[in-house]
């Protein structure tokens, strides 16, 4: 069978990943607002949590906004695969190639990568010349939720699937370790983008609290605009005094 040209192969790619996405998105964040903002609103949930979000009056933004991301997210996708294919990359799929012990080490690497480009990134599109075309449709739900997890501005969107792009040209990527990365960072938005706190009042929630980046914090950067700018861990903001230390500022994103 004759090869597809590749402006043709790449937008087959992108359909297939487009679907796919959309298909998580929607299953994801439909799934989440039920199970948080419904059914523990009516049934009760653990004490703390913050169970009766309001609905975002910019809710049918985030969804167009996270379609939009979903296309350059898809796009992006496709690209590596076709990269991948054309030997570009350094993707791999022997999961013996660079050793059982690599593969582990190498999603964690991946994670402090992500988490340091976000963070930088992030602090720059807060600038108040690049906020305004670049950031602002995100922050128009001042109380996100988990359709919130995707909303970026189209050039966001394309700032933050290139990492992943430029990562697989960079360092030795299982595919399975790729894909680990883009499920945790699917998790992680949306669990930010509760709009209320998850980390319990124990000592050992507390010591995640610390450490990790969770709604409380992300709430109040959505509500301060100037603290919590981390994607995962809390190690930049910390170092760099960008943190509204919890549990404190826990108490204080709470109505």
């Amino acid at each position: 069978m004759k090869e597809l040209p590749i402006l043709e192969t790449l937008i087959f790619y992108a359909l297939v990943f487009l679907t796919i996405i959309l298909a998580q998105y929607f299953a994801v964040a439909e799934g989440t607002h039920w199970l948080f903002m419904q059914r523990f609103a009516t049934a009760g949930g653990p004490r703390g949590w913050r169970l009766k979000l309001p609905l975002s009056p910019a809710m049918s933004s985030d969804i167009r906004l996270s379609v939009l991301s979903a296309v350059i997210f898809a796009f992006c996708a496709a690209a590596m695969l076709l990269a991948y294919r054309q030997g570009t990359t350094r993707l791999y799929t022997d999961a013996y190639r660079h050793g059982l012990v690599y593969l582990g080490t190498s999603f964690v690497t991946a994670l402090l990568l992500q988490d340091t480009y976000f963070y930088f990134t992030h602090r720059l599109i807060h600038r108040p010349k690049l906020f305004k075309w670049m950031h602002r449709g995100h922050h128009q739900s001042t109380v996100p939720t988990p359709w919130t997890a995707f909303a970026f501005d189209p050039p966001e969107a394309l700032l933050q699937g290139l990492f992943l792009v430029g990562l697989v040209f960079l360092m030795p990527l299982h595919f399975s370790v790729l894909a680990a990365v883009a499920l945790t960072m699917t998790a992680g938005a949306v669990v930010h983008h509760l709009g209320f706190r998850v980390f319990s009042q124990t000592a050992f929630g507390q010591w995640l609290g610390k450490w990790l980046i969770g709604p409380s914090h992300h709430l109040l950067h959505h509500r301060r605009y100037t603290v919590h700018y981390g994607l995962y861990f809390t190690f930049w903001d910390r170092l760099l005094g960008t943190e509204n230390a919890l549990p404190s500022a826990d108490r204080s994103a709470q109505p």
